[in-house]
């Protein structure tokens, strides 16, 4: 008899304890007082984007009138859409836009990171200086720019008058203007960038690059071997970022570029497209269609950078 009751107690040692859910393993004070923390954020949420976005959806299907009302009209504003060369122009300007700020801004932003990364005298300087068009005001930074860029009096064109070099219309040449409108978009996202990727360079432990340099392995191969793997979660957090960004391109546009300018449509974002339908046409209905392909393409390419971040992006430290 007690062989058998010896034996059933270690059979019952050997039993797994089971698992506890998450609201078992904390007491309900615990939980209240995280619910506490968490329910101003997730009032913002609903508040300002979820409820929103849904009423974006359901007016997409209706049509406005001059002095409010509305009335439902199915996909007529969605037939409109895909027929409709304003929008094929401007979804052509968002993705150039995006195509160019997003890969150079990085490259730029990952290049000015390593070097201040590096032991070098007064770099706390350079970071505030880097770090400033963060910080400035989107109407500062056009209004800077708009000077810079000026045909007549800016200090671009006069540099190139040095070299004899008749400068163009920045802001008014269709041929142009893209190309100052990605400057501008690269300059003002670069200092969020750098901050982003600097943090994340300094948590990259110093043992893997002592590791590197027992192996023998010189600056650029290090750079390639260790830092480069070892940063593409706070590359692949920028890369959403900014793609998201770039692609709801408006305020540079609006700030930069009026109505009568004759290189408007050059430069026309989707968001600007939006803007105009809805608050300068007051065509709401219209408007809200726009922003919502706007949404679908914005989810479908984050959907499929998630998809390939398994295979390029480094976990692991």
């Amino acid at each position: 008899m007690e062989t058998i009751q010896l034996k059933n107690t270690k059979t019952e040692s050997k039993q797994k304890p089971k698992k506890r859910s998450f609201f078992q393993r904390y007491k309900k004070d615990q939980l209240v007082t995280a619910g506490l923390f968490i329910a101003p954020l997730f009032t913002g949420i609903i508040i300002f984007y979820l409820i929103p976005m849904f009423q974006s959806i359901f007016y997409s299907f209706t049509e406005w009138g001059m002095f409010g009302g509305y009335k439902v009209i199915g996909f007529k504003n969605y037939q409109r859409l895909f027929t409709d060369p304003e929008i094929i122009g401007a979804l052509k300007n968002t993705f150039t836009y995006a195509l160019f700020t997003v890969p150079v801004g990085m490259f730029i932003a990952i290049f000015i990171a390593v070097l201040l990364n590096a032991k070098i005298k007064g770099k706390s300087f350079y970071r505030v200086i880097y770090f400033l068009p963060a910080v400035t005001m989107t109407s500062a930074v056009a209004m800077i720019w708009k000077w810079i860029f000026n045909s007549e009096f800016g200090i671009l064109n006069q540099i190139l008058a040095v070299f004899g070099i008749d400068g163009p219309n920045w802001l008014t040449d269709p041929k142009w203007a893209m190309v100052a409108l990605v400057v501008v978009g690269i300059w003002s996202s670069l200092g969020t960038s750098i901050v982003i990727y600097l943090a994340g360079l300094q948590g990259i432990s110093s043992t893997f690059y002592e590791a590197a340099e027992m192996d023998g392995a010189g600056p650029i191969r290090k750079f390639f071997s260790v830092t480069l793997p070892l940063l593409t979660p706070t590359i692949f957090f920028t890369l959403i970022t900014s793609i998201i960004s770039a692609l709801q391109v408006y305020d540079l546009i609006y700030l930069m570029y009026s109505e009568t300018n004759p290189a408007l449509k050059s430069v026309q974002s989707v968001a600007f497209l939006f803007y105009r339908n809805a608050f300068v046409f007051n065509n709401k209905g219209y408007g809200a269609a726009i922003v919502v392909v706007l949404l679908l393409i914005t989810l479908a390419i984050t959907a499929v950078n998630f998809l390939l971040q398994k295979k390029w992006v480094h976990y692991s430290s």
